[in-house]
């Protein structure tokens, strides 16, 4: 095989250890280091893929490391992360409970990888967006946003409880990768990029956190496609 065709697979080989090493910062209490470890994999996730169709190298095993390095960086990082920022008196059933992103994003990319109904866009949430919001919900929380601790606790579960079961959903998703004969800008995504544009303004007006900006694009995101979902359910059942 010629060398260039291990290009994309050494670009998702960077997501995972990315991943990896966000893990091990997360266990250390060191999230202002994991969370953009968590963003340069998201980086790497988006290249591996343009890579590997600008060279023409796909292969079987590119697409199963993809998934396990998505499982890590995406699905296993941002559960611990949500965990280790849960108040160390919350009780034990409760600290946990954000676990469970890691256990449905393990549920969503073995799905991913035999729905052949996903080739341009998505069913369910993809679980770098997910990722992204439980990410930086976590280093908000770390930097010292200003939620009372009971109220963290409860506020944690909820998020990963909702998103784990949107990751299984099947609710549809657009994607924003480049695709051939994939239309990007249409109505949805504008309206998206449009929010997007919107939120981080007001995060740098106001001098919020920057995290505050990742976590408003990703939640107006989730919120844009349940929005979609609905109105359509509802034009179908009319």
């Amino acid at each position: 095989m010629a060398l260039y065709k291990h290009i994309p697979n050494t670009i998702t080989s960077m997501n995972l250890l990315s991943g990896v090493m966000g893990v091990i910062f997360t266990l250390e209490g060191h999230l202002e280091w994991a969370f953009p470890l968590m963003i340069l994999a998201a980086v790497f996730d988006f290249c591996d893929g343009l890579a590997a169709r600008l060279l023409g190298a796909y292969s079987p095993i590119g697409g199963e490391l993809d998934s396990l390095a998505d499982l890590v960086s995406f699905g296993v990082l941002p559960a611990l992360m949500l965990y280790k920022v849960q108040p160390l008196d919350a009780p034990a059933i409760l600290r946990y409970i954000p676990l469970f992103v890691a256990v449905m994003s393990a549920v969503r990319l073995a799905k991913f990888n035999v729905d052949e109904r996903q080739t341009l866009d998505f069913i369910g949430l993809p679980t770098p967006s997910c990722a992204m919001v439980c990410g930086s919900l976590a280093y908000f929380l770390h930097a010292g946003g200003g939620v009372p601790e009971g109220a963290c606790v409860w506020l944690l579960d909820a998020v990963a409880i909702v998103l784990g079961l949107l990751l299984v959903s099947e609710i549809p998703m657009f994607g924003m990768k480049i695709k051939k004969g994939h239309k990007l800008l249409d109505a949805k995504r504008i309206a998206f990029l449009v929010l997007s544009l919107a939120a981080v303004l007001a995060v740098v007006l106001l001098r919020f956190d920057w995290s505050l900006a990742v976590l408003a694009v990703f939640s107006a995101y989730v919120v844009e496609n349940l929005v979609l979902a609905a109105i359509n359910s509802f034009r179908r059942a009319a």
